[in-house]
This record gives C-alpha cells, structure tokens and sequence, in this order.
C-alpha cells in the first residue's frame, strides 16, 4: 500500500499503513468499521474528487468543509485573532484556494484539535502553515502521525493568547477539549447540540450512541458552564447557537440528574 494514505471512514492520515492494514481510530469503540471493511483512499485521489467549501460565519469566524461530505463532515473553523490566527479542528484536505484564503487572513500561528476523530491530515497544515498543533497529553496514543510540530500539552486549561485558550473537559475521550474564543466556545463534539438548537449531550460515542455515565456527562457540563460564553459553535454546518448558548446548556443540564 501506498505512502500517506487516509481512512476513508474518519478521514486519519497515516504515513504508512498500520501493521494489520486497519485503521486504529476506527477500531476504538467512540468510532466504527464499516460493514464492508477498512476503506483507504489517498490525498490525490480526494484532492481531485472533493474541495473545500469556505463561509463566513461571523467577521472573525470561517467555517471550512470539505465537500461532497468526506468520512466524519466534520467543520474546521478559522478564528482570527490579533496575535495570529488558530485553526479550531481540522480536516482530511487543504486545498490550494483554502492555503491562498487563509494566507490573505494572516496565515496561521496554530492548531488546536478538540478530539483524536479530527487530527486527520494535521501534519500538512501544520506544514504548510509552520505553526504548531495543540493536542491534549490524555490522547497521545491516538495520534497516527507523529512529528515534531505536535504540541502535547498537560492540564487543563492552555492560553493561546488574550481571551483565546483551550480547555480540557474530558467527556467523549479523556483528553477531548473546547476553545474559548472571547464569548465564543468552540465545542467540537466534546459537546452536540442538537438539529433543534435547544438541546446539548455529551456522550462517549456519538455513531455507536453509547452514554457517558451521568455522573461523568454532568461534570463536563458543569465545567463548561463555568466559561464565560454566550455563543457557541459545534462541528457540523448547522451548530452555529448565537446567544443564549448558556441557557440551552443551563437546561440540558436538568436531564442530566445524578
């Protein structure tokens, strides 16, 4: 099999396939097999059946999608910030109208990644960019491609500059994080707000619909209702919650009752 090549089913790059040719994200109970077994494709081969789509979600938020949906669909999301920009989860392609957009924006200084199902293609924007990518030390075994530019950070709460940091809530995997951008929290799948826009959970797996225990999904909640946020933001196109992210938090907490 062939150099860097990407699960087609969570969109992972490996440099060379793993020893049993099966990729290690979807073995994990938080992800899955598809029924017809391990599916590879390569960046080539994405490159030339997918792009990604950009949107302006408000003057210093952008969405980045790859489109027709690949794998996961999860969104990235460009924050831009006056110390330099940060790219909030990443995706499987980086494209050349996507590097010639945000280098119009000011480039980027770093990477923060909420959760192993979206380190896919990490090291080429790192590289393309030459900036770090701030992974939490709690997820390090999940990490497919290893290189310098990773940043495993330890504790539970790390600054990327004035009102910009990352938080680690564990939750769906022991080092899953959000960021909190201003009045922004950027969750991932750390939390998922629903297609309604009025209710938050938080599971261990969201494809296989496997519960935290109670105890545990209502400690993330609370730790993350101590942020100081109104808005948030999830990792689909449709989890875009402007204002009042405090309160559909604040009641989702009351299903959670220990």
């Amino acid at each position: 099999m062939e150099t860097s090549i990407v699960c087609a089913t969570c969109g992972t790059q490996y440099q060379s396939a793993p020893a049993d040719n099966i990729c290690f994200i979807c073995k994990d109970d938080r992800q899955y097999l598809p029924v017809n077994g391990q599916q590879w494709t390569t960046l080539a081969e994405l490159s030339a059946s997918h792009h990604v789509q950009i949107k302006e979600i408000t003057p210093a938020l952008f969405e980045l999608e790859i489109t027709p949906k690949f794998a996961i669909g999860q969104r990235a999301l460009l924050v831009l910030h006056p110390e330099g920009n940060i790219l909030w989860d990443c995706i499987p392609l980086l494209d050349a109208a996507t590097v010639a957009f945000i280098r119009e924006k000011g480039g980027l200084r770093g990477i923060a990644i909420s959760h192993p199902h979206y380190y896919s293609n990490m090291r080429n924007w790192a590289e393309m960019f030459d900036c770090p990518v701030y992974l939490h030390e709690k997820d390090k075994a999940y990490i497919a491609d290893h290189h310098p530019r990773v940043n495993n950070w330890t504790g539970t709460d790390l600054s990327l500059g004035n009102e910009l940091r990352i938080v680690n809530t564990g939750g769906h995997f022991p080092g899953s994080c959000v960021l909190l951008a201003g009045d922004t929290l950027l969750c991932g799948d750390t939390m998922y707000l629903s297609p309604s826009m009025q209710h938050l959970a938080v599971m261990y797996s969201y494809p296989n619909r496997i519960p935290l225990p109670v105890a545990q999904a209502r400690a993330v909640m609370e730790q993350i209702m101590d942020l100081p946020f109104n808005h948030l933001h999830g990792f689909y196109d449709y989890q875009n919650l402007r204002g009042n992210a405090k309160e559909i938090l604040k009641q989702s907490m009351d299903w959670y009752q220990s």
